[in-house]
């Protein structure tokens, strides 16, 4: 029987997110606060980390996994239908919903976000989105958000306007799925 440590268990779904150092990432919504930590924590002193939320409680949340993380992360409380960045602004755009919290795909609803995802990505960039929901124990005790079948989610992509939209993996609880601009 094969056993993978805690900390190796904690890596793959930050490794599956494909963010690297010096990039612009800007993250939307949080679910796992370790995990958008660790996120913003991989562009480095070089990149930037962004978080976009639509609470002051999200905020908090936000800063706290920055915190936690070592580092820093520029916050902004705001409807994600109109994003307060700059065309071309961010190398990748990381979609929190494995809450539910954010109506991301969920027909209609979720074109808005995903319309202001591409605008604010540069040519060539590319969106995570990031469903499912908490690991280990936590995760048999809470509900689940429903996952939408992955092709409904290439589905929204490929309506926003995002290429070679297609479904990357699902590990440890998570599904990631990936756009290009």
């Amino acid at each position: 029987m094969f056993f993978l440590r805690k900390s190796s268990l904690e890596r793959l779904p930050v490794a599956m997110s494909g963010v690297r150092m010096g990039e612009r990432a800007l993250q939307l919504g949080i679910t796992d606060r370790s995990l958008a930590g660790a996120i913003a924590a991989k562009v480095g002193l070089s990149g930037h980390a962004a978080f976009a939320v639509t609470s002051e409680g999200k905020a908090a949340q936000a800063r706290s996994a920055g915190a936690a993380a070592g580092v820093l992360v520029d916050v902004h409380v705001t409807t994600l239908d109109t994003l307060p960045f700059a065309g071309d602004a961010f190398d990748v755009v990381i979609v929190h919903a494995g809450d539910g919290a954010l109506p991301v795909l969920d027909g209609s609803a979720g074109t808005p976000l995903l319309r202001e995802s591409y605008r604010v990505l540069r040519s060539g960039g590319r969106i995570l989105i990031i469903e499912g929901g908490a690991r280990g124990i936590a995760g048999l005790l809470r509900p689940r958000a429903r996952l939408l079948d992955a092709a409904a989610t290439v589905a929204s992509l490929t309506t926003a306007g995002f290429r070679a939209a297609r479904p990357l993996a699902e590990r440890e609880g998570y599904r990631f799925t990936e756009g290009l601009k």
